[in-house]
């Protein structure tokens, strides 16, 4: 049993869909979608003191707090609320293969190469079921609303891992959002294969994507006519009104995003592109990278940061410690109006061997690395709000008419937010109370290896 203080009374009070309000409830101002009420009290950290009213599964009202209590009040005694929190970049079929994937290094080449010795030898649908269903399990007891994940689709796999994603998309509907995107290296629409591959992601519903680099290449795209295919994928995409989720720049010395940009451009995608890593622009000149943000902001394509995975993998090196920490430039981007997300991205895999589909502490994380402090101002929308407008879906904000879906943390300022993991956390969906045990690593049974 979770010993918050606020369970004890409260677990059985909220069971069932009711009307009841929530007094006193601290939220960034990010996190109510620039509607704040009138005459709210704003602390330091920018956050504002609310009453949230439920009825049933949905936010009725939020107004200032005021001393007058109904009797269907429940006092937080200015406690944070936040809305649960979205991952628009994960990879389901790779998690939790730690242990029984081959030894890696913490490289990114040798995280291909484990990764695709698992993937030959165990991804069948019955394996991708029980890893999925392991992830889902523990974000949902974490809080997490909604989740693109990102699909690996090689000729052979693509319909495996497709129809074992559409069984767990159903399975789990009612509690987190769930959206795919294909991921093959680019040069994997050059063939016919990449005709076929798109017709499986458009049967499901999904958006186009891959890396921005040749099959097998380490650095950089290797590809000499990378706008080629670009124009391949995206003349792909339109045919079945695809939108596109690419991973690009993810190497110092890739520069794959201009193209990107441009093509999206050429092909009138603009606002339906998104681009994850993209760490090499922090390589650049300051006058570069404000030409490179303004022709990003001209296509309008979203970015997402990864910053745990990134600084995992990046300039490892046998007894070195590394030089090179560079993640995506969050602050410039947004300074621009480029939608910026952060993700948790892998767990627990050949990519990272860390993680626990936790967006309260990817978030965490974030603010630590990219430092979105002092102040604060709204960085707790590049885990909520930000995400959700990517995915395009009703989530991440506090709002009237929006889903009661909440997290209650015990934290009074974003400092104690961020200093605590927060296992205490209540969490409601649809306004009704959801804590969830964390499923055992005894489920995922038959992974260790010598």
């Amino acid at each position: 049993m979770n010993d918050f203080p606020l369970l004890n009374g409260l677990a059985a009070r909220l069971a069932r869909p009711g009307r009841f309000t929530l007094a006193e409830a601290r939220v960034p101002q990010s996190l109510l979608g620039g509607s704040t009420p009138a005459f709210a009290e704003i602390d330091r950290d920018g956050s504002v003191l609310v009453d949230i009213m439920i009825e049933g599964s949905r936010i009725a009202a939020v107004t200032p707090s005021s001393s007058g209590r109904n009797d269907d009040a429940i006092s937080l005694d200015g406690r944070h609320v936040w809305p649960l929190l979205v991952d628009v970049h994960a990879h389901l079929d790779k998690g939790h293969t730690m242990g029984r994937a081959p030894e890696s290094g913490g490289t990114h080449p040798g995280a291909r190469a484990a990764t695709t010795a698992d993937r030959l030898a165990h991804w069948n649908k019955h394996d991708l079921l029980r890893r999925m269903e392991f992830a889902l399990s523990t974000a949902d007891a974490h809080g997490v609303a909604a989740i693109r994940t990102h699909l690996d689709s090689h000729d052979g796999q693509a319909e495996i891992t497709w129809n074992a994603f559409a069984q767990m998309k159903e399975r789990w509907k009612d509690r987190i959002t769930l959206q795919a995107a294909g991921l093959v290296p680019l040069d994997a629409y050059r063939e016919e294969y990449g005709t076929r591959l798109a017709d499986i992601i458009a049967g499901h519903g999904g958006l186009l994507g891959g890396v921005t680099r040749a099959s097998g290449g380490t650095h950089g795209s290797g590809l000499d006519d990378i706008d080629a295919l670009l124009d391949r994928m995206f003349v792909l995409a339109g045919e079945r009104g695809l939108d596109i989720d690419l991973h690009v720049d993810e190497a110092a010395q890739a520069d794959a995003l201009p193209h990107v940009a441009r093509a999206t451009i050429r092909h009138g995608y603009e606002g339906r592109v998104t681009c994850g890593h993209c760490c090499s622009l922090a390589l650049l000149s300051d006058d570069v990278l404000r030409d490179r943000i303004a022709l990003i902001a001209d296509a309008g394509i979203s970015i997402i940061t990864l910053p745990t995975v990134n600084m995992y993998l990046q300039d490892r090196e046998p007894g070195r410690t590394p030089r090179w920490r560079g993640v995506t430039p969050v602050k410039e981007l947004r300074a621009a109006g480029i939608t910026v997300a952060t993700a948790g991205d892998n767990c627990r895999d050949p990519f990272f061997a860390y993680g626990d589909h936790d967006m309260l502490d990817t978030w965490r994380q974030s603010v630590r690395i990219l430092h979105l402090d002092h102040p604060y101002g709204d960085a707790a929308a590049l885990a909520a709000p930000g995400p959700a407008r990517i995915m395009g879906i009703e989530a991440g904000i506090i709002g009237v008419g929006r889903p009661a879906d909440l997290m209650i943390l015990e934290a009074w300022s974003i400092d104690q937010v961020i200093a605590r993991p927060h296992a205490d956390r209540l969490i409601l969906r649809r306004g009704v109370f959801a804590n969830r045990t964390l499923p055992s690593y005894s489920l995922l049974g038959g992974q260790i290896t010598q």
